[in-house]
């Protein structure tokens, strides 16, 4: 991975803003990863849950909490399909790990890091994602790559 996707991770725009439902991405790769979970995003903010506003109203409303359990809404519907929905792996890092300087970013540097943690029930997997939010969220978490793992796990290499 380039240090463009180590540096990728799932921030939206100014809470309860015109964009407060839209997450941030740049012309990198990862951009096609963020739209995907964007889509999963929208799809929650607008039909899932129940509010008094208007279909436009709803996205338009949302405050810093509620982007962050859309997020996990997202990113656990998206882990339980791609898992069959019998199950959903989620790969989290234990600890921060640091950017490396110029050069590029070597997969060592997060890779071997990685735990897997396995849900066979999505409400543990979206409750799990919903406590370790900031894992895929913040800044120098590699956010993305952390989610294209555990993309792969739940879907399985076989398949």
């Amino acid at each position: 991975f380039s240090c463009e996707w180590a540096a990728a991770h799932f921030k939206f725009r100014q809470p309860r803003s015109n964009l407060a439902y839209a997450l941030e991405a740049r012309k990198t790769g990862t951009r096609a990863v963020l739209m995907a979970v964007q889509a999963h995003i929208i799809t929650y903010l607008l039909f899932a849950r129940d509010t008094e506003y208007t279909h436009l109203e709803r996205l338009c409303r949302i405050g810093r909490r509620e982007q962050e359990q859309a997020l996990a809404v997202a990113l656990a519907e998206t882990l339980w399909a791609a898992g069959g929905g019998g199950r959903a792996i989620v790969c989290l890092i234990p600890a921060a790990v640091p950017m490396l300087p110029h050069g590029g970013c070597r997969a060592e540097t997060f890779t071997e890091r990685i735990r897997l943690f396995e849900f066979s029930e999505k409400g543990a997997a979206q409750e799990f994602i919903s406590h370790h939010i900031n894992c895929f969220k913040c800044e120098g978490s590699h956010g993305v790559i952390l989610f294209l793992y555990s993309l792969l796990f739940s879907r399985t290499l076989e398949r």
